[in-house]
């Protein structure tokens, strides 16, 4: 009995393409969940209308439920294996101990209304390519391969790097205009924020605006977001206002 949904978003003409998990529909499978069919945008001034259907299964186990005031200073980071080696893995425990998954069983939204959860993968300044492991039981932040290589930028990324949790990139659906489908993982977030995020960090940022990219004929949306602490926060509210007050910064 799952439940697929399709929303369209429009804001400012940008459209992009993930997926909400539903929780009770997560709760109600044994060894999968199937993903609501989400369209984010700067999630501003919002346009619903009936559009497509997309499902998921996921390839771990039945995620730990989430109670409905999440605090992300309950959750911490635990490192197995070693660090620059295939074998290092970074796990999340909730506050009974439990291993949760980063993608699935923490929320999209705040208690803050307009503000939404962020996973970092990546702190700014830095250049290992890692991300959570979408195949991998609890989904735990591994280091990326390539051609049998643990992959590193050629230089230091100048933006904490992350995802939404319980988003989706639907490798089944086809962008209109773009032309491309989805690449089968949760949305990204670049955080252009004055703070170094840690590895693992779960921050509550607010989403600016997003910008398409096409990789390996793969669509791949990146949302623009600032962390709702940060001292420009409350001067940024699009990517025009990124341009006007820190320009070069997404240009």
């Amino acid at each position: 009995n799952n439940t697929n949904i399709g929303l369209r978003i429009s804001l400012r003409k940008v459209l992009i393409a993930g997926a909400m998990v539903s929780s009770k529909v997560r709760a109600a499978r044994a060894r999968g969940l199937t993903a609501l069919v989400l369209l984010l945008g700067a999630l501003v001034g919002f346009e619903f209308a009936p559009s497509w259907v997309g499902s998921f299964s996921s390839l771990g186990r039945r995620s730990v439920a989430v109670r409905s005031q999440f605090s992300a200073a309950e959750v911490k980071t635990e490192i197995r294996g070693e660090e620059g080696t295939e074998s290092f893995r970074r796990f999340f425990i909730n506050g009974q101990d439990q291993e949760i998954s980063p993608w699935h069983d923490i929320p999209l939204k705040s208690e803050v209304d307009g503000v939404y959860w962020m996973v970092t993968e990546i702190p700014k300044m830095t250049k290992s390519k890692m991300e959570i492991a979408t195949k991998e039981e609890s989904n735990p932040i591994a280091q990326d391969l390539k051609k049998g290589k643990l992959r590193e930028y050629h230089g230091p990324i100048f933006w904490n790097y992350g995802y939404l949790p319980q988003t989706w990139e639907d490798p089944n659906v086809e962008h209109p205009k773009l032309k491309v489908k989805g690449d089968n993982d949760p949305v990204d977030v670049v955080e252009i924020g004055s703070r170094t995020l840690g590895q693992g960090e779960i921050a509550e940022v607010k989403v600016l605006g997003a910008l398409a990219m096409i990789d390996d004929g793969e669509l791949d949306w990146k949302v623009i977001a600032i962390e709702k602490d940060d001292p420009l926060a409350a001067d940024l509210k699009d990517v025009a206002d990124v341009e006007a007050k820190l320009p070069g910064v997404i240009s």
